[in-house]
C-alpha cells in the first residue's frame, strides 16, 4: 500500500544537489536549483493518480518539478522501520528500547503521568496533549511515529504514543484499558531530515535541510 522509492525523475539522471525534508511544498521547489533531488518522508503520490490537473495537488507540484528537471524520492514506512521510530524513541525521548516489532518500539520502566506528559511536551515542542485512558503510573511505553493508531492491537504496553488518533480509536483504547497519547503526526516525524542528512554525508554531494512546515496552526 505504500509508495516509497522514486516518485518523480529518472534513476539515471545526474543529481547536482540534495534537499531533505519531511514533506515537499511549492516554496521548496521554487527555491531549489534545477537538477535538485528531494528526499522526503511522505510520498507526494500516495493514492491512485488518474489525472494531471495542474491546478490541484499533487499535480501542481509535479509540474513545477518537471519544468526544473528536479527529482523526488520518498523514504516512508521503510525508513520508519529502519531509523525513525527508534531514533525518536531513544534519541529524542530518551527511552531504553526493549523491543521493536517492526513499527512499534517498546520500553519498560516506571513513569508517573505528569512527568511523562512534561517530557513529551518538552522534547516534541507540544503545548498540549490529548490523552485517552489516563493512568497515574505507567510501567511500559510503546511508540509509533506518524499515524499509528491502527497498530494498537499489536501494542503490549500500558501506554501507546502515536499521532492522528481518531475518535473511534480512542473509544476502542479506552474500552481495552490502553492509555494513548496523541503526540502529533508532524511533531513525531519532524526529525526525518536530520537523520537522513547524517546518512547522506558519505556522498560527494551537497545535502541541505529544508524546513518543512506544519500544515496545522496552533
Amino acid at each position: 500500500w505504500d509508495n516509497s522509492g522514486l516518485i518523480v525523475g529518472d534513476m539515471s539522471r545526474e543529481v547536482l544537489q540534495i534537499v531533505v525534508s519531511l514533506d515537499l511544498d511549492s516554496e521548496m521547489i521554487e527555491d531549489a536549483k534545477e537538477g535538485t533531488l528531494f528526499v522526503v518522508h511522505h510520498p507526494l503520490i500516495f493514492g491512485q493518480l488518474t489525472q494531471l490537473d495542474f491546478a490541484k495537488y499533487p499535480s501542481n507540484l509535479i509540474e513545477k518539478m518537471i519544468l526544473k528537471k528536479q527529482s523526488l524520492v520518498a523514504l516512508h514506512t521503510n525508513f520508519d522501520q529502519t531509523h525513525l521510530n527508534r531514533y525518536v524513541f531513544e534519541k529524542v525521548l530518551g527511552f531504553k528500547l526493549e523491543s521493536q516489532d517492526p513499527f512499534v518500539c517498546t520500553a519498560k520502566g516506571k513513569w508517573h503521568y505528569k512527568e511523562l506528559l512534561s517530557l513529551l511536551k518538552e522534547k516534541l515542542n507540544l503545548p498540549t496533549l490529548k490523552v485517552i485512558g489516563k493512568k497515574e503510573t505507567i510501567t511500559s511505553i510503546a511508540l509509533t511515529t506518524g499515524a499509528g493508531a491502527s497498530l494498537m492491537d499489536e501494542v503490549e504496553a500500558d501506554c501507546f504514543l502515536t499521532g492522528d488518533i481518531k475518535y473511534h480509536d480512542a473509544m476502542k483504547a479506552m474500552s481495552e484499558d490502553l492509555m494513548m497519547v496523541d503526540i502529533g503526526h508532524y511533531e513525531s516525524e519532524k526529525f526525518f531530515a536530520e537523520i537522513i542528512l547524517e546518512e547522506l554525508k558519505v556522498l560527494p554531494l551537497l545535502a541541505i535541510i529544508a524546513n518543512s512546515k506544519n500544515p496545522f496552526y496552533t
